[in-house]
């Protein structure tokens, strides 16, 4: 049984580690856009059909289930893939807003994300229905520090700060990080706001899994595709889950014609 997960770029190396952890057995294939990134200044349509290129490509594999580790692309293109694809999708809002409404005890939720995951409202339609009040604010600056490197440190302290003093004012407890790269900010967020409660993707979209049932078993292979080289990818692969998977680089125009 086999995985496919995809992101525009660094940012799903963190759920695919924790579905690596989690499925030892599985195999899984993941696909980072790196030649496209980031996805959350594109428009809907843009990022619809960039997600189906992602998913017909990790399909040739023959996957079982394809999880979007992308925000922008969940919150836009998660129903298209739904309806277009015959195996299991999975989005990262879902099991985030789940999370969200276990951890919070004064139903005051904070979102940050992608300008486009905003936009979407994605997030808060699901948290409302659920009679929390809900603050958002979109983050751009945060994926370019992540492609970056830049993840503690001066300068991502005063972003971070300037970003989400707003929302602690407002009295929220729990905090999701509507971006998958944004877990990558985790620590120092935790070191500047300690007493709140983050909702990271990663580990809500494991919990999810289990929740739901799906267990995978394999070989446990894994692979690791980008779309345009990059050393910072590199070298957060190599922090995240080791130097031992490489990484290997594939032509955006066959990308493009699956």
């Amino acid at each position: 049984m086999s995985i496919g997960i995809f992101d525009s770029g660094i940012g799903g190396l963190t759920v695919f580690k924790e579905i690596s952890r989690e499925f030892p057995q599985a195999d899984i294939y993941y696909l980072g856009d790196t030649a496209r990134v980031p996805y959350g200044n594109k428009s809907k349509e843009t990022v619809i059909r960039y997600s189906i290129e992602a998913a017909n490509y990790l399909r040739s594999f023959g996957i079982d289930a394809l999880i979007i580790a992308c925000n922008t692309a969940s919150s836009y293109a998660l129903d298209t893939l739904k309806e277009s694809l015959d195996i299991p999708v999975i989005g990262v809002v879902e099991p985030g807003v789940e999370t969200a409404l276990r951890y919070t005890e004064n139903k005051k939720v904070g979102v940050i994300g992608t300008s486009a995951t905003i936009r979407s409202n994605s997030y808060r339609f699901l948290l409302e229905k659920e009679n929390i009040e809900v603050f958002q604010k979109a983050c751009p600056l945060f994926v370019p520090l992540v492609e970056e490197g830049i993840v503690d440190g001066e300068i991502a302290e005063l972003i971070i700060k300037e970003y989400l003093e707003e929302l602690v004012k407002k009295g929220i407890d729990t905090l999701i990080l509507g971006c998958t790269h944004y877990p990558l900010l985790k620590k120092t967020i935790e070191k500047i706001y300690p007493h709140l409660k983050i909702v990271d993707s990663s580990q809500a979209i494991t919990d999810f899994l289990h929740r739901e049932n799906l267990y995978f078993e394999g070989t446990g292979k894994r692979k690791i595709y980008i779309t345009d080289e990059s050393e910072n990818f590199e070298r957060f692969k190599n922090i995240l889950v080791g130097d031992n998977i490489p990484l290997e680089k594939i032509e955006l125009s066959k990308l493009c014609t699956l």
